[in-house]
């Protein structure tokens, strides 16, 4: 009998795609690379889109795909980098929802999936291929699923409810002065 399974591989694989995407965005708003605007660039465009201060928000962002992506992709911690990668991909959704759903209109398509596929693998855990099998889970604990996505929950929920009163109020604010 071997170690592991075919749902160990599918988790590895599902682990390498998501978190190798997201890490890979991450780097965009970070560091400029892979066509990204970095941090002047993104901070730039987050401020324009209502998530102020621009430069500090993509920091963040940027951070959390990163550090989110490499620990899914790495099977370490799974419960709160996939709770994190959710919270970091509800933001982006926020964003693109005005547009609809298809990521050809520019919708949410994207940070959807990777939401939803980041929370599915924090929920399953990684498998047997993974540092969290390796290190006999002490970072995935059948508690720290509900206790991430809620933490997570809670900060997503605080930062979208304030960027959204942001933009409305510079709606509002446009809708005046007409």
């Amino acid at each position: 009998m071997t170690c592991f399974d075919r749902r160990d591989l599918g988790l590895l694989l599902l682990r390498a795609g998501a978190g190798g995407v997201l890490a890979a965005h991450g780097a965009q708003k970070l560091f400029g690379w892979f066509g990204g605007g970095g941090l002047e660039g993104t901070g730039q465009f987050m401020e324009s889109v209502g998530y102020v201060p621009g430069k500090a928000n993509a920091t963040v962002a940027g951070l959390t795909e990163v550090g989110s992506g490499v620990l899914l992709a790495l099977g370490l911690a799974t419960p709160a980098a996939g709770a994190a990668a959710a919270g970091a991909m509800a933001g982006a959704a926020v964003v693109h929802q005005p547009n609809g759903f298809f990521a050809q209109d520019g919708g949410y398509e994207h940070p959807a999936y990777l939401g939803l596929t980041a929370t599915g693998l924090g929920i399953t855990g990684p498998g047997r291929l993974s540092l969290d099998h390796a290190f006999g889970h002490v970072f995935n604990r059948g508690w720290m699923v509900p206790a991430a996505l809620a933490a997570t929950g809670v900060a997503t929920g605080l930062v979208v409810g304030a960027r959204n009163k942001r933009v409305r109020q510079e709606e509002q604010g446009s809708a005046a002065g007409e």
